[in-house]
């Protein structure tokens, strides 16, 4: 019977995991979700998988569990590949767990009785395969998970076009040319480059489709590229055919990827410009703080400066905190300056401001750097972990806030992923909060831990990882794409029908000089406010989103790039 083992030991079927399991939407995977969550029944996949009472039926459908955390499903489809041609796979990575689905029930018959007999591994680990309780799946989807469809189906068809040119049926040049069956070096241009990309980001995005044994990156004709070696070529073409022609960023950092001459790449320093995921004991090379800064204006082989770095926060000039150098707040707490990546692609989906409208919207989890901040200057009398958690919460979805006990002008944020704590960076270091300029940095640490029991704290220390008012716990949510740096301009949202200019703009001012007021024309549950100043307008953000307008309404309160 499918399922995972509970605590107790006994055994659960794989219906019953998928009814009473919570859906996360993490950017990574896709789980099941309680049928009685309303906050976010709209926002999950629904999976109709047609159930039968013979549970160990041979079937087409194959259950995989106990994957590792960072499996992919071009590496469920590898596992299937010898066996035949699969229609359909369903990663549920929350759960460690996956559904293989074949076109005829012998080739899930051969599947099941090989690895009876011999050990079957997925990324090293070992991991168990058996028939499906489902005769088949059938998935209905929605638009905030076209993403994890989209990676489901290049796996797939990446694994159909190896059969193919294998000789396994059909016409082998309508699917793959002779060469590149064997061909897992990829070769990666990033034109039009608004905002930087480094070497993590690139990983981060290609090891969404598989595994990723090396990259190098380099500069050529002032244009940043690099070559990115997988460890097969279903990973490699799957990568490939879903992101080539794709932003980055909003009409810019375009990728254009072709497959590199190249068989292998010869990695002998991991840096910044260069990795092999599979020898880590590989000296890092001349690489000192000054030149990368100097580098990160000029341009490198590791990274691409940005042409508009006079212009655009966070980039070239003073504050290279998020994409250059580190800050001196950055480099006092101990961080490393290779660490700090970009945010990983938002992908088939957005990454908040300068991720602000990515079209790719890949939900992934960044791998280099910590998605723990380190805010200091804080006004001590003042703040809170609830006014932390709304104020960075524009840039990401905050998982805890622990104001430090012996220096409560310190916190430490958790954002959900990395790349939301480099937004963070960018948008909120030196932004004044309370009357003080806070200093925003990347944190040594990986997580932020809660108190032991008995341990006093007084309340500083707050997890909120299952709030109800995360903006981004949905891919491809249209909060992701209206992210802005701080501006004296507020966007609100989710105004009650009946409500009038003057209950609006009476309680904003208790929070600054409202400058200017007006309903959307052709949306009235949608207005723009002006305060005073930026600095009045972070306070009005921090006080007034999530403010009880009526009954069953609560305002949403971001930042906005337009004028009044």
């Amino acid at each position: 019977m499918d399922g995972d083992y509970l605590a107790s030991g006994t055994k659960r079927g794989s219906e019953e995991l998928m009814s009473h399991s919570p859906m996360v939407t993490n950017g990574t995977g896709m789980s099941p979700q309680h049928a009685h969550n309303s906050d976010i029944s709209n926002d999950a996949k629904k999976v109709k998988l047609d159930q039968t009472n013979n549970t160990n039926a041979p079937s087409r459908v194959i259950h995989i569990r106990s994957l590792p955390n960072d499996v992919a499903e071009t590496d469920i489809v590898q596992l299937g590949l010898p066996f035949g041609e699969m229609s359909k796979v369903l990663l549920l990575k929350q759960k460690n767990q996956a559904f293989l689905e074949f076109n005829d029930e012998g080739s899930a018959a051969n599947m099941v009785s090989y690895y009876q007999t011999t050990p079957s591994q997925v990324r090293l680990k070992p991991c168990y395969v058996q028939f499906s309780n489902h005769k088949e799946l059938s998935i209905k989807t929605d638009a905030s998970h076209a993403y994890q469809n989209a990676t489901a189906q290049a796996a797939l068809q990446a694994a159909q076009a190896v059969i193919h040119a294998r000789g396994g049926g059909g016409n082998s040049g309508a699917f793959l040319e002779s060469n590149e069956c064997n061909q897992t070096v990829l070769r990666v241009i990033v034109d039009n480059i608004l905002y930087p990309i480094t070497l993590d980001v690139l990983h981060s995005l290609f090891s969404r489709f598989g595994k990723v044994l090396k990259i190098i990156t380099f500069t050529k004709n002032n244009t940043y590229q690099a070559l990115i070696q997988f460890s097969d070529p279903i990973s490699a073409k799957a990568a490939k055919d879903s992101l080539d022609g794709q932003n980055v960023y909003n009409g810019c950092d375009t990728l254009k990827i072709d497959y590199s001459r190249l068989m292998n790449l010869n990695v002998k320093y991991n840096n910044d410009k260069s990795r092999d995921y599979t020898r880590p004991e590989l000296p890092t090379g001349e690489v000192t703080l000054e030149s990368t800064m100097q580098q990160s204006m000029l341009g490198t082989p590791g990274v691409m400066a940005s042409p508009f770095a006079a212009a655009m926060p966070g980039l070239g000039g003073a504050p290279l905190t998020a994409y250059g150098a580190p800050s001196a707040a950055a480099a006092a707490a101990g961080v490393n300056p290779f660490s700090s990546a970009m945010p990983a692609m938002a992908g088939f989906g957005p990454i908040p401001g300068a991720y602000g409208a990515a079209r790719l919207g890949i939900p992934i989890q960044a791998q280099a750097g910590s998605p723990v901040l380190l805010v200091s200057n804080l006004d001590e009398q003042t703040v809170t972990p609830d006014a932390l958690f709304t104020l960075f919460g524009v840039y990401g979805d905050v998982h805890r806030v622990k104001i430090l006990f012996n220096k409560k002008d310190n916190a430490l944020i958790q954002m959900a992923e990395p790349s939301q704590a480099q937004l963070a960076i960018t948008f909120l270091d030196k932004v004044k909060v309370w009357g003080k300029t806070i200093r925003v940095a990347q944190s040594k640490h990986s997580v932020v831990q809660m108190p032991k029991e008995g341990q006093p704290d007084a309340g500083l220390t707050k997890d909120y990882v299952n709030s109800p008012l995360h903006r981004f716990k949905r891919p491809g949510s249209k909060n992701c794409q209206n992210i802005f740096p701080p501006s004296a301009v507020l966007h609100l949202s989710n105004i009650p029908k009946d409500t009038e200019e003057g209950e609006i703009t009476s309680k904003f001012a208790e929070h600054g000089a409202v400058k200017a007021f007006k309903f959307f024309p052709k949306d009235r549950k949608m207005a723009l406010i002006q305060m005073g100043s930026v600095d009045e307008a972070v306070m009005a953000l921090i006080a007034m989103h999530n403010y009880q307008m009526g009954e069953n309404s609560h305002l949403r309160v971001s930042f906005s790039k337009s004028t009044i």
